[in-house]
């Protein structure tokens, strides 16, 4: 077997093995990128998490350091409410973090540094749906973070170039 299928056998196991929605309060120890993090809940189990409804500029891209720095600043150290119903083909849980009060995933698009990921959208909750379009349109109006470029490249772009 090589790697990718390997993969695609982790994911396809954790999937089967997931409960049908998860509802996690835990300390955020960890965050890969702007859209990714590892948190830790009370009987000492990790959880990788992927930011639901959200597209983050991967590391090498423009504003990745900075997105990454920013939820960060959400979370890390802190505690956190996740709720999800998805695992991604990496086994980890799609899902959405409140930290402090303060969701995460919509604080990212506010900041303009990620994109309401709009081919997920359905999975989101009309509220959320709604207010992180909205977050979209006024950071690209107000040219922030990643919208500070006149053509900033998406994520899923970059990913799919680079294979």
């Amino acid at each position: 077997m090589n790697i990718t299928t390997l993969v695609a056998v982790a994911a396809l196991l954790a999937a089967l093995a997931a409960p049908a929605s998860a509802d996690i309060e835990g300390a955020v120890v960890g965050v890969s990128d702007g859209d990714t993090m590892t948190v830790l809940d009370d009987a000492r189990a990790q959880h990788k998490v992927r930011l639901a409804g959200i597209d983050a500029p991967e590391k090498a891209q423009a504003f990745g350091n900075k997105a990454k720095q920013a939820l960060s600043d959400c979370a890390f150290g802190h505690r956190a409410h996740v709720t999800g119903s998805k695992l991604d083909r990496y086994g980890r849980l799609v899902a959405k973090v409140v930290s402090n009060g303060v969701d995460c995933n919509l604080r990212q698009v506010e900041l303009g540094l990620a994109w309401h990921y709009k081919a997920y959208q359905r999975e989101q909750s009309a509220e959320d749906r709604t207010a992180y379009s909205k977050a979209e349109l006024a950071a690209r109006e107000h040219r922030l973070g990643l919208w500070h470029d006149t053509e900033p490249e998406p994520p899923w772009d970059f990913r799919r170039d680079r294979r």
